[in-house]
């Protein structure tokens, strides 16, 4: 009697359905860091313009500021090296974010090269412009007399 032995199946990866879920999850983070960073950017350049502002102001003026959803008002003296201390917190957040977008992006590009994915659009422009770097683009006519 000889025994039956069991077929091994071959070892697949995932499947090409959680690839692209994969890919485009990747690519949905990557587009949220980057959303964030430019968030803060936009609140970096309002600190910059209001501290601006306030520094040629007598620091005994009465101003308003925005503290979770409520006008409160301060003087300039007080208001000031808050708006610096922000300013400078969300400098640095935005270093750490630049540094997330730029780990994200790398785990993007070894990902599409792992599964060699292309996204559509993208190697059409290439190689438009390889034909169009090929091409003289003259056009001569005859002249009708």
């Amino acid at each position: 009697m000889s025994a039956a032995k069991p077929v091994k199946k071959p070892v697949k990866g995932p499947s090409q359905e959680k690839i692209v879920a994969d890919f485009n999850q990747l690519r949905q983070e990557h587009r949220g860091l980057m959303a964030k960073v430019a968030e803060l950017e936009g609140d970096i350049t309002e600190h910059r313009l209001v501290i601006d502002t306030l520094k040629d102001v007598d620091g005994d003026r009465k101003c308003c500021r925005l503290v979770g959803g409520m006008l409160v008002e301060r003087t300039v003296e007080d208001v000031l090296p808050a708006l610096i201390h922000n300013r400078e917190q969300i400098t640095k957040m935005v270093e750490t974010l630049g540094k997330q977008v730029q780990a994200k992006s790398t785990e993007l590009s070894e990902f599409r090269e792992k599964y060699n994915i292309k996204v559509k659009g993208e190697s059409n422009i290439s190689s438009e412009e390889e034909k169009a770097s090929t091409s003289q683009g003259v056009l001569v006519t005859k002249d009708r007399d």
